[in-house]
C-alpha cells in the first residue's frame, strides 16, 4: 500500500485592509486573532475575535469549512500571519492575512467595532493595557486585582509608595488605618501627603491623592488606633494585610490577629539606612511558615529599635521596602512567583546589598504552633514596655 506524500502548501496571501474590507462584504470571513483585552480597544467591524492560540488549538470549532475563504487580521500583521500559514498547514485552502493588520485598517480610516460598552470598561481596558499584555495576569489577574481587599495598617513611610502601586495596578478595595494627622516632618519620606494638607487626616489626605490617580480604587479609611477591640473590624475582611506599622504593640497585635484569621500579613520595617521585608502567613499554614513572633519571641528593648523621629531615616529606604511590599501583595493576590514566607529580605541602602535569611516556623510559639489553640489577645503595650 503507498503513502501519497502531502503536497507542499504556499505562503499565506498578503492583502491590503482595503482588499479585505472587499472580501469580506463578499462573504469572506474575516477573524482577529488578537487576545480579547487587545480586541476590546476596537476591531475591524464585524469580524470574529478568535485568539491565535485558540484558534491554531482547535480550527474546525470556529471554521467547519475548509473551503471557505478566511482572512486573519491582528494588531500589524505578524501574528495573523503565522495563524494563516498554520491554517495552510491544516488543510485550509484559502486563507489571507492583513498586512498592516488593525493598525492600518484604522490608518485606512475603515469602520470599526469597539466592544468596550461602558465607560468603565474603556477605563479598565486602557489603564491596564500594560498588565493584560502580561500572559501571568492578563484580563484575568486583572479582575483578580479588582476585586481584592487589601487593609494596610499605616499611611505613613511604607503605606505610601505601597498605597500609590496598589491602587495604581488597581486594587479595588484598599482600607487605610492610621490615627496621625500630616506633619511637615512626614513630607520627606511620607510621599501621598502635601505641604497643603498639614494638619490633616493622614487616612484622609491619602484618600485624596489616591483616588486622584485611580478615581476607581475604592479608598476607606480608619482613623483610629488599632486596639484589639477593632483590629479584627479592620482585617476581617482583608485578602491580604499590609504591615506599615511603627510601633511593636501593632506588629504583635497584627501578627496574632492574622494568625486567627489566616490571613497573609506582608511586613516591612526601616531603621535609619537599612530595611527588612517579609510575608508571615502561619495563618493559612501552621506548622510550615513562621509568624512575626517566631522571629521575635520578643520585642528588643527602646533603645535597640528606636523610632524615625529619634534614630532618623534616609528619605528614599521607605520606598524600596514599602514598593517591595506592594510586589508581595500583588503576587498574592495573582498567585504568581514565589513569596517571602519563610524569607526574611534585608536592604542596606549605604551598601546597596540585598541579603536574605531563612526563618522557620517555631514548633513552641505561642500563636501559631500546629494544634494550638489562639490563645488570645494580651495587652501588648504592656507586652513591650516589660521587654
Amino acid at each position: 500500500m503507498s503513502i501519497e506524500p502531502i503536497p507542499e502548501r504556499g505562503a499565506p496571501e498578503r492583502i491590503s485592509p482595503a482588499q479585505t474590507r472587499a472580501r469580506q462584504q463578499a462573504g469572506a470571513v474575516l477573524i482577529d486573532v488578537r487576545e480579547a483585552h487587545e480586541r476590546a480597544a476596537g476591531q475591524a467591524e464585524h469580524a470574529l475575535g478568535v485568539a491565535k492560540d485558540a484558534l491554531e488549538a482547535d480550527p474546525q470549532a470556529f471554521l467547519p469549512d475548509r473551503g471557505a475563504e478566511v482572512v486573519l487580521i491582528c494588531q500589524s500583521g505578524a501574528r495573523s500571519l503565522r495563524a494563516a500559514q498554520a491554517l495552510l498547514d491544516a488543510g485550509y485552502a484559502r486563507v489571507a492575512s492583513v498586512d498592516g493588520g488593525t493598525a492600518a485598517w484604522i490608518a485606512d480610516g475603515l469602520p470599526l467595532a469597539d466592544l468596550r460598552q461602558t465607560e468603565a470598561e474603556r477605563d479598565f481596558y486602557d489603564r491596564y493595557s500594560r498588565h493584560l499584555r502580561l500572559p501571568e495576569v492578563g484580563e484575568t489577574g486583572q479582575r483578580k486585582l479588582q476585586a481584592a481587599r487589601v487593609a494596610m495598617v499605616g499611611a505613613g513611610g511604607l503605606g505610601s509608595p505601597a498605597a500609590f502601586y496598589l491602587a495604581a495596578a488597581g486594587v479595588g478595595t484598599l482600607v487605610l488605618a492610621d490615627d496621625d494627622v500630616v506633619d511637615r516632618s512626614n513630607l520627606q519620606r511620607q510621599i501621598l501627603h502635601t505641604e497643603q494638607r498639614i494638619g490633616t487626616s493622614k487616612v484622609e489626605s491619602a484618600k485624596i491623592a489616591l483616588q486622584a490617580l485611580n478615581p476607581r480604587v475604592r479608598v476607606e479609611t480608619f482613623a483610629e488606633r488599632i486596639t484589639a477591640d477593632n483590629v479584627e473590624r479592620l482585617i476581617g475582611a482583608a485578602d491580604v494585610v499590609f504591615d506599615g506599622a511603627d510601633n511593636f504593640p501593632v506588629r504583635y497585635l497584627l501578627n496574632d490577629a492574622c494568625v486567627k484569621l489566616a490571613k497573609p500579613l506582608v511586613y516591612g520595617a526601616i531603621h535609619r539606612f537599612e530595611g527588612q521585608v517579609s510575608l508571615f502567613d502561619a495563618g493559612r499554614h501552621r506548622g510550615e511558615k513562621p509568624c512575626y513572633r517566631c522571629l521575635f519571641p520578643e520585642p528588643p528593648p527602646p533603645e535597640a529599635a528606636p523610632n524615625c523621629a529619634e534614630a532618623g531615616v534616609l528619605g528614599v529606604l521607605p520606598g524600596v521596602i514599602g514598593l517591595i511590599q506592594a510586589t508581595e501583595v500583588v503576587k498574592l493576590i495573582l498567585g504568581l512567583g514565589e513569596p517571602l514566607a519563610g524569607r526574611l529580605l534585608h536592604f542596606d541602602a549605604l551598601g546597596l546589598r540585598f541579603r536574605e535569611t531563612r526563618l522557620r516556623p517555631d514548633p513552641d510559639c505561642p500563636v501559631c504552633a500546629a494544634g494550638r489553640e489562639f490563645p488570645g489577645y494580651i495587652d501588648y503595650q504592656a507586652f513591650c514596655s516589660a521587654h
